[in-house]
């Protein structure tokens, strides 16, 4: 019988020599979703992922997997996952193909099933041309390809992925989000911890996480309404001094720099654009354009940030 959670998550908690890493986590992630952990570095998210792969056993609350437990039956548990880390195993003077065949003899995949499943990895991930390059010879992107191909060998039913796109250039960051939604649509549930805010768009659900603990979870356009202020974009000549301008003048505002685009947290968008205008001008620095816009999911990370440590 099919599992009603792919993963369950109840009351989770991991310390380490008293410092509490993971603190009271809850959640569960529906066969077949994309589910995605965002949050900032040392906000919990390798641990909790650790925890779910069986890697790493919690010190408080339980955890299932395809309906497993994930310390009673480990193993049983490993036999349905692939985990791929954030630095992940590959062997730089072993060939791409010499790669995917040393996890095809972990997984024990016969020679007549690992011939066609690696043809479709390869081509699947763009890496057909690149079978006889060593891995150490290999881009950061080709190379996190390269990881998930050795993770998908024996077809998991869940895959965790922790930062996959940590450092990895936009466009092979781009490349690998299309190959995950192709994995989507062949059933795979696909669990995901990254850092950046923009990726998490791409993700049916999101949790933010911050300090161990779970601050949010839902779809990224329910996310969107937490936000209680209104979102000013700004664009000048100078966005560094602008914003060092603003977060010295404007001290109860939230103030953030995506580029060279501004934007201003307010409960009062009105005055607030006025004086920013006022601001500007006096310090000689030439305001370019400013709207109301949506808010992104960092601007609600932000602000669900702020709320909390008030």
């Amino acid at each position: 019988m099919t599992a009603p959670h792919a993963i369950r998550v109840e009351n989770l908690g991991k310390q380490f020599a008293g410092v509490t890493a993971v603190d009271d986590v809850s959640f569960s992630v529906a066969p077949g979703e994309l589910f995605g952990l965002i949050g900032p570095d040392g906000a919990g998210k390798t641990t909790t992922v650790r925890m779910l792969a069986s890697i790493m056993d919690p010190t408080a609350g339980d955890a299932w997997v395809t309906g497993r437990h994930t310390v009673r039956e480990a193993e049983k548990v490993k036999e349905d996952i692939s985990y791929m880390s954030q630095r992940f195993g590959l062997y730089p003077d072993l060939t791409v193909q010499e790669n995917i065949d040393f996890y095809a003899d972990i997984y024990g995949i016969g020679k007549k099933e690992r011939r066609e499943r690696i043809d479709r990895l390869l081509a699947f991930s763009n890496l057909t041309p690149f079978r006889q390059r060593l891995a150490g010879k290999l881009s950061g992107g080709m190379k996190q390809k390269l990881g998930l191909a050795c993770a998908l060998i024996h077809t998991p039913a869940v895959l965790f992925l922790d930062e996959p796109t940590n450092g990895v250039d936009p466009v092979s960051r781009r490349d690998f989000w299309r190959i995950l939604h192709q994995l989507l649509e062949e059933g795979v549930t696909i669990f995901v911890t990254t850092a950046y805010l923009d990726e998490a768009d791409r993700c049916h659900r999101v949790g933010l996480i911050d300090k161990g603990r779970l601050l949010a979870c839902d779809t990224p356009a329910n996310l969107r309404k937490l936000m209680k202020s209104n979102i000013l974009e700004i664009i000048t000549t100078d966005s560094r001094k602008a914003v060092a301008l603003l977060r010295e003048k404007l001290t109860g505002e939230s103030i953030s720099l995506f580029g060279a685009r501004i934007h201003v947290t307010t409960a009062t968008p009105e005055p607030t654009a006025s004086r920013i205008s006022s601001l500007l001008r006096e310090e000689g620095i030439s305001l370019q354009s400013m709207r109301e816009v949506e808010p992104n999911l960092e601007d609600v990370f932000v602000s669900v940030l702020s709320e909390e440590r008030r």
